[in-house]
């Protein structure tokens, strides 16, 4: 089996394509411009750009990266890229019924929703500890960026400007697990280590 094929446990003589170097590529593009609003390196304003991505490239997209893991019988990617992508929906519309008047945007409704989310990447963290290190690099600083998120929705601002660079230290992690996917499949070798599957 390849080091591409280990990233994701799926079975090279599949008809399909390994979907998972898209959905991380879809993840990673989508917590990256969150993050730098949150970070407050650009206007707050700007947070109203992430509508467009979060609805298509982190919602649709990685739903239907998700949806392939299925196909592959990779019962963690098809959890993981399914659900992220109802994440980014579900806050895309959060941001939108807000902006139209149809809910009440507060803190303790954040929280809430951000919360949920924590406990979801609580256990699919430790469900990446069976597969390799880019992937247990990916979920360590997703569910710190949660955490800090969680905090910061208390009125703690540090902790939330905390969460947006955990958030891009995220990103760029799901990105180097999407590129080594990608050109550990086409060069034929390891161009990018992942690093060996935990037992």
């Amino acid at each position: 089996m390849s080091e591409s094929a280990k990233v994701y446990n799926i079975n090279e003589n599949s008809a399909i394509s390994d979907p998972g170097p898209l959905g991380l590529a879809a993840f990673a593009l989508t917590t990256f411009c969150l993050s730098v609003v949150n970070t407050g390196l650009v206007p707050g304003k700007v947070e109203g750009m992430i509508i467009a991505p979060a609805l298509v490239y982190g919602g649709a997209v990685q739903i239907l990266a998700g949806l392939w893991e299925f196909k592959k019988n990779n019962v963690f990617g098809c959890t993981a890229f399914s659900s992220f992508g109802a994440f980014w929906i579900s806050f895309a519309l959060y941001l939108l019924f807000a902006e139209w008047g149809f809910i009440e945007a507060s803190s303790f409704a954040t929280g809430l929703f951000l919360i949920s989310w924590t406990i979801f990447t609580a256990y699919m963290w430790i469900g990446s500890f069976a597969l390799n290190n880019a992937l247990v690099a990916v979920f360590t600083l997703l569910l710190l960026t949660f955490i800090l998120l969680d905090i910061g929705t208390m009125n703690v601002s540090f902790a939330h400007t905390c969460g947006g660079y955990a958030g891009i230290a995220t990103a760029l992690a799901a990105w180097y697990a999407s590129a080594a996917g990608i050109l550990n499949s086409v060069y034929k070798k390891t161009v990018l280590p992942i690093g060996q599957k935990h037992k």
